[in-house]
């Protein structure tokens, strides 16, 4: 059987649509020089569904929508949407910047489905590169095939599990699927929760809300010396800036390695509101006698068993001050291990056309491109190594796809800020 192939040649192709390739999709929908065409493997979008916990918000305000630090007067802006939806008053009245996680979804699906370049249910297979056009040929599982001249890969951070867990058996989950899980977890006698940051935070505290009527032990393990707030200091803040991109792109790759590590509280933290509320609850249920759970820091997993028979988790654990090791029993585990980028396969064909740091990631330019000619493959996210923090924040998305736009038409669309900080990053 042939392949059904389309003899159309797109100016890009964008794989996946999280937030920052949808934000592009709203970006290119004016632009007549910029036929645009994006593929999500999902029916629609749906973004971090799992953790739709009641009262959840981002952690960004709403300016950092799909398109208002690009464009204010783009008709896919959040505030448009509101209006839309008959919530614009609503919304002004709560005086609160932060959109609930629910809403943020709603949003970006009601952008989504007024966007015509947007094809849901369409998973990519290969991406060969057709040397006599000069394109590359997007072929999907389903047989279709589709062509043009760059891409914009946008597909996201796949969950983690660390390598202990994998395999391990049970019915562990990673933060990811909570919600789904949740009722069942609440069926065990004890549960555990491995990890740090906000998603960790939100968990805890649904499910130390719930502890006395359920009746379950309680574990919140994190390897953090502390339980980190997420810096949101207006200076720090600067750190999103286009100068510090600038700063940062161009360090020594070793630096900017370590300060990868050295900088992940300033996006991976807990809300400070999030830490206090945490602990009043604390106080408010040891009112009535000591609450079953425990808190431990400093404490990394490094080995993990389960046993069928019993249900039960042995997961063992090294205190790293102390430098001694101890296990913890339970029933349920609750992975909340964050994100982590993984090369898609689909681009093994094209490998070589790409560039690659001495890490064996991708050595992304400036402008974002990961390609040999620095103008044909385009990176969302996945680029904390090289552009800093400012790689998963929403509130970038907007200026990075204005920066995307603007290297592939060769000319600046939407203005792009250079210089915003009032401090300076280089000597």
């Amino acid at each position: 059987m042939s392949t059904p192939e389309t003899t159309e040649i797109h100016d890009f192709i964008g794989i996946g649509l999280g937030p920052f390739n949808l934000g592009l999709a709203c970006l290119t929908e004016p632009i007549d020089e910029l036929n645009g065409l994006f593929l999500e493997s999902k029916p629609d979008f749906e973004w971090h569904s799992g953790m739709f916990l009641e009262g959840a918000h981002l952690q960004t305000p709403f300016m950092s929508d799909l398109v208002t630090m690009a464009d204010p007067t783009s008709p896919y802006s959040f505030l448009n949407y509101l209006k839309d939806k008959g919530r614009l008053y609503s919304f002004y009245i709560r005086e609160n910047f932060y959109p609930l996680r629910t809403e943020y979804n709603d949003y970006c699906r009601w952008a989504a489905g007024r966007l015509s370049s947007v094809r849901f249910s369409t998973t990519v297979a290969t991406v060969t590169f057709d040397e006599g056009a000069e394109v590359y040929v997007v072929t999907t599982e389903g047989g279709e095939t589709f062509r043009a001249r760059r891409l914009v890969l946008g597909t996201g951070t796949p969950a983690y599990v660390p390598e202990t867990c994998r395999g391990l058996g049970g019915d562990l989950i990673h933060n990811s699927r909570y919600l789904p899980n949740k009722e069942e977890l609440q069926k065990k006698k004890s549960i555990t929760l491995v990890g740090s940051g906000q998603s960790a935070a939100e968990i805890y505290y649904d499910l130390l809300g719930e502890i006395d009527v359920h009746g379950y032990k309680l574990n919140w393990v994190t390897r953090s010396p502390r339980f980190f707030p997420l810096e949101y200091t207006k200076l720090t803040l600067e750190m999103t800036s286009p100068e510090y991109v600038d700063y940062f792109h161009a360090l020594p790759e070793q630096t900017r390695y370590r300060l990868e590590t050295q900088q992940k509280g300033l996006f991976k933290g807990i809300d400070g509101e999030l830490i206090d509320a945490i602990f009043d609850l604390l106080y408010q249920k040891n009112l009535n006698g000591p609450v079953p759970t425990r808190l431990l820091t400093n404490s990394a997993l490094h080995t993990a068993a389960y046993e069928e028979s019993t249900g039960t988790y042995t997961l063992g654990f090294r205190q790293e001050e102390q430098e001694k090791d101890f296990t913890l029993d339970t029933e349920g585990l609750i992975l909340a291990t964050g994100y982590k980028y993984a090369v898609p396969a689909f681009l093994e064909p094209v490998r070589d056309r790409l560039n690659w740091d001495g890490q064996g990631r991708f050595d992304v330019a400036r402008n974002y491109a990961i390609d040999t000619t620095g103008r044909g493959v385009f990176l969302q996210n996945a680029s904390v190594h090289t552009h800093s923090i400012t790689s998963p924040d929403l509130g970038m998305g907007a200026y990075r796809n204005a920066y995307i736009i603007g290297a592939m038409l060769g000319y600046e669309y939407y203005p792009v800020e250079k210089t915003i900080a009032f401090q300076e990053f280089a000597a």
